[in-house]
């Protein structure tokens, strides 16, 4: 549903159906050496219609130096020291969005979630906690949410505070996740973020080296216990201040905050704010340069 992207698809050019060359019989007729036979059997091959082969063969995509010429069509990028979702440079993408984000999934009420978005065509995030992935129970909600085409983002095995962690043991936090995600839906995570936000160098570099960007938020209220009902919930996160462009709202596998999405969904729209694709956020700066 969401992983649609936008593809800049390149049509080939080098084929140019011959019926519509210019001169094309004069240069026939000059032919010399030819017989009246041979000249106007010619000339009906080339003012024939292309074939349906030809057709298909003139409309694929055009490799170029080995690779597809297909590329993602990647229009924001996550800002590395507010963690707000904003436009690439020159992508012409509307700055007025909002990105909406789950952690500790699945943890019980994450498919509802992804149903109720569905439902009302948001997309969103879903970090995951491998911990979680271990029951068949886990897989299969993991295989639900990705199937319905939203992104999964890496939120460690176990959810522990990494600078309490030897870098082994944040190394295999991080990257035994990506492995289970990936075992589970066939695709690696792009997006890392640390538990209570807290990234390390350690971190910092291993979520780099696998091609993840981190990603922390912009605010959050979902486990103060004032705002553990749907009511107060929706309403803090639709008017808050600290609603501004590019918006990084985090939210949580939870009974309160699945009760109230639908209610978030409507009032960010209604406040003008577009939820933004995760699929056209570039996780890298190789793909934010694409």
């Amino acid at each position: 549903m969401f992983k649609q992207g936008f593809i800049v698809t390149v049509l080939c050019s080098s084929m140019l159906l011959a019926g519509c060359r210019d001169g094309g019989e004069a240069d026939i007729a000059d032919s010399a050496g030819q017989d009246e036979n041979q000249r106007e059997q010619t000339v009906q091959e080339e003012q024939a219609p292309a074939s349906d082969d030809e057709m298909e063969e003139a409309e694929a995509p055009k490799e170029e130096d080995g690779e597809d010429a297909e590329a993602p069509g990647f229009q924001y990028e996550v800002n590395p020291d507010t963690y707000a979702i904003q436009p690439i440079e020159g992508s012409g993408a509307d700055p007025q969005v909002a990105l909406l984000t789950y952690d500790d999934v699945p943890d019980g009420h994450a498919v509802q979630i992804a149903e109720i978005l569905a439902e009302h065509e948001a997309p969103a995030i879903f970090f995951v906690n491998g911990m979680y992935l271990e029951s068949d129970e886990g897989q299969e909600a993991l295989r639900k949410i990705h199937g319905m085409g939203f992104e999964i983002g890496n939120h460690t095995e176990t959810h522990a505070s990494l600078p309490e962690l030897s870098v082994e043991a944040q190394r295999e936090e991080i990257t035994a996740t990506s492995e289970r995600v990936e075992a589970i839906t066939g695709e690696r995570p792009r997006f890392f973020r640390a538990p209570f936000g807290q990234n390390t160098e350690a971190s910092r570099e291993i979520a780099e080296e696998a091609g993840m960007k981190l990603m922390n938020w912009t605010y959050g209220y979902d486990w103060e216990s004032e705002y553990q009902n749907a009511p107060a919930l929706a309403d803090i996160m639709v008017n808050t201040e600290y609603l501004n462009h590019g918006a990084n709202l985090l939210m949580h596998d939870r009974a309160w905050t699945r009760d109230a999405s639908a209610q978030i969904v409507e009032g960010l729209r209604n406040k003008g704010y577009a939820l933004v694709d995760p699929e056209t956020i570039a996780s890298s700066e190789t793909e934010a340069a694409q």
